[in-house]
């Protein structure tokens, strides 16, 4: 959410499911699942410090261009 209210972007709701068009996949989790290749973690605590460090290590355009992308799709359902 934070993400969100830096870069001002006015939240929508969400469309109706689809299999085919579930928004958080396009842009947030296909290179976040490649960051965890072949890690284990013995702790919450260490696996939610490596999530924070994957996301913080983006690029702002990265969250942006992401965003951008998801109106497209939106705009399919």
């Amino acid at each position: 959410m934070a993400k969100f209210n830096e870069f001002r972007y006015e939240l929508l709701p969400q469309p109706a499911y689809s299999l085919d068009l579930v928004p958080c996949d396009y842009f947030l989790f296909p290179n976040l699942k490649k960051w965890f290749e072949g890690k284990r973690f013995t702790t919450r605590e260490q696996l939610i410090a490596e999530t924070e460090a994957y996301f913080e290590g983006l690029d702002k355009s990265y969250y942006s261009d992401g965003l951008k992308k998801l109106e497209n799709h939106w705009s399919k359902c």
